[in-house]
């Protein structure tokens, strides 16, 4: 009796303990901010982001509240002020948060529907136009993202440049950085330029798909374009898929709570998993930062760039 006492006591010991220091973490950080980067309109975001930030809230027992980025940027500085604890990153944009001294730690990456972790940096034009391959766009206008887009601006850039094209902004008449990814193919389907890049996972999984399914693209009639009216001229190696990543600084049971959270997404709240890429995802991998450290390479093979060109 004595021995089952003293056991019953450690384990109630135990569970108070567990719980003081949920408590604990809970009571430092009553409100999480998740922050994603605009690879849509905002209204598209809010949406898309909504269910699933939900879903947080109630598995973590905090509020969580979205915030969209105006820009990539916008979330690295973000995290390095502590003002974001949880961050949907690109691998590129993760790479320089890192580089540049942010505390953020990588904690899972998507799962495709076939199972694989990663996507493509691909160059898009119009079916209709002439163009086959890159050489044709030599003086023709070139549509990017964000500088800080993995598959939007620095893949393009090191794909260009084992092409022999060492200098974009001058091969091109014009670069534009569109803002997002919806952006880029709203300009390419506009005729503002002529080769947009973006990202694609598979035919049914890209932006280009999700822009088609919503009737976001239109023909000059005013006629819903399909994914036949789009040419793929380039397709890059593959990219591990962008992470997302919690401040360091937060409390390992905090951690430990958020990363749950988010495995357990797609048999807990199915809907709100499935509504993040329209059901093309399997789940959530586990990842930690050190599976970016060949982006690092790529983000420093393009600063160089940059910076022989303003040399």
């Amino acid at each position: 009796m004595f021995t089952r006492r003293l056991v019953l006591a450690g384990a109630a010991a135990l569970a108070f303990t567990a719980s003081a220091s949920a408590s604990d973490w809970k009571a430092k950080y009553p409100e999480l901010t998740f922050a994603v980067v605009p690879a849509e309109n905002a209204s598209g975001v809010t949406e898309r982001w909504t269910p699933f930030v939900e879903y947080l809230s109630k598995q973590l027992g905090v509020k969580v509240t979205l915030r969209i980025a105006n820009d990539y940027a916008a979330v690295i500085e973000g995290q390095r002020a502590g003002n974001i604890h949880i961050a949907s990153y690109g691998s590129a944009s993760f790479a320089r948060a890192r580089l540049t001294g942010v505390k953020t730690d990588a904690f899972a990456n998507d799962i495709n529907a076939d199972g694989s972790t990663g996507y493509y940096s691909v160059f898009f034009v119009k079916a209709s136009s002439a163009y086959k391959k890159i050489d044709d766009l030599k003086g023709k206008n070139l549509g990017l993202v964000d500088p800080n887009s993995t598959s939007g601006n620095n893949v393009p850039r090191f794909e260009l440049d084992k092409l022999g094209i060492h200098d974009a902004d001058t091969y091109f008449s014009k670069v534009v950085f569109t803002g997002s990814h919806e952006n880029a193919m709203l300009a390419l389907s506009q005729g503002t330029v002529d080769v947009a890049a973006n990202q694609w996972t598979s035919d049914n999984d890209s932006t280009l798909a999700q822009m088609l399914t919503k009737g976001m693209l239109k023909n000059a009639d005013g006629s819903a374009m399909k994914k036949d009216d789009f040419r793929i001229i380039h397709k890059s190696a593959p990219i591990i898929n962008g992470p997302y990543a919690y401040n360091s600084d937060l409390p390992e049971d905090a951690k430990a709570a958020i990363a749950k959270a988010f495995f357990d997404a797609p048999a807990k709240d199915k809907a709100a998993f499935d509504r993040l890429s329209d059901g093309q995802k399997k789940g959530f991998h586990p990842a930690t930062t050190k599976d970016w450290d060949g982006t690092i390479e790529l983000i420093k093979f393009v600063d160089a760039l940059r910076k022989k060109k303003a040399s």
